[in-house]
């Protein structure tokens, strides 16, 4: 792709989004809810590669689907994936109490019990539900701010909506990028704050060997290395959908960090103890899990790059 058609296509992208926010957030509620219904069953009759690649990532979670499950389990993902863009492009527009009444989260206390004692609390989530507006819930119901990361995207106009939309729901953002974002956030923690990152995904040469599902898979390090570095707590979330406009959660216990070992082997034990909780939720929510992208080793070339 040459320079020129890139940039034409990132600013038809950054173009399109931008008129998701402004247009959508315009909508009646059920309108809105139906058009973005309606979108999700025409991207899943097309059966494109993010529709495949979700219909094969399911079929790790549910191993004993039939054909005809995993189609069906596929298609209420896509549905669920676009009622996250739905909700989230009218986020901004949602009053407290809106927001307060659109989603139902368990076992608070561990988080605010956390908070209370002061070393900080790393909230944890894999790509279930909606958790942008588990965010906003943090920052209006419980009126607790907290940072988090978010990667660069293409053009660089996108990711600033990205990071606008984010800010204004209440969240302080910073870029994925190098070793400054880690700094930043053990200093939140240290102060007694709070982090929230999405940690069911990492390629990159630093992302901790889990077993998911039976098969091995990269997660993120940073978690469970600042929890070790500051002693916050760990704790991981899962989110779902219900069938209703309600949005529910749990928030789980905080991780054990073992008592010995070296660094190394304690990152891969409080990894895998969230890996081990994220699975827990998606086997139980798996049409939730918006992971539309490749996620086991198996599933990437010899040189450990999606295929």
């Amino acid at each position: 792709m040459s320079a020129g058609t890139s940039d034409l296509k990132g600013r038809l992208t950054d173009g399109l989004y931008g008129l998701g926010w402004g247009a959508v957030k315009r909508l009646p509620e059920p309108t809105a809810a139906r058009l973005f219904r309606t979108i999700a069953d025409q991207v899943w009759k097309r059966r494109g590669k993010s529709v495949l690649r979700l219909e094969s990532n399911l079929a790790r979670v549910v191993p004993d689907a039939s054909p005809e499950r995993l189609a069906e389990l596929s298609r209420a993902g896509m549905r669920s994936y676009m009622r996250y863009w739905m909700e989230s492009f009218r986020l901004p527009t949602w009053s407290p109490e809106r927001i307060k009444a659109g989603i139902d989260i368990a076992d608070v206390h561990h988080l605010t019990e956390g908070l209370d004692a002061g070393n900080g609390v790393i909230i944890a989530l894999p790509h279930l539900g909606n958790w942008d507006l588990a965010g906003a819930w943090v920052t209006t119901d419980l009126k607790v701010p907290f940072t988090t990361v978010a990667e660069r995207l293409e053009p660089a106009t996108l990711y600033d909506r990205f990071v606008a939309y984010r800010e204004g729901l209440g969240m302080e953002v910073l870029p994925h990028s190098g070793g400054a974002a880690f700094g930043t956030l053990a200093r939140r923690l240290r102060a007694g704050g709070l982090i929230c990152l999405v940690a069911d995904r990492d390629l990159s040469a630093s992302g901790v060997e889990v077993s998911f599902f039976g098969a091995t898979a990269r997660m993120p390090a940073g978690p469970a290395l600042l929890a070790q570095q500051t002693g916050a707590l760990l704790m991981p979330v899962t989110l779902w959908y219900d069938g209703t406009p309600v949005m529910r959660g749990r928030i789980h216990p905080a991780v054990e960090m073992p008592q010995e070992g070296t660094r190394a082997e304690k990152t891969s034990a409080m990894t895998q103890a969230l890996a081990d909780a994220f699975a827990g939720g998606i086997a139980e929510h798996p049409e939730d899990w918006h992971m539309l992208q490749r996620l086991w080793l198996d599933d990437l070339d010899p040189r450990g790059e999606p295929t």
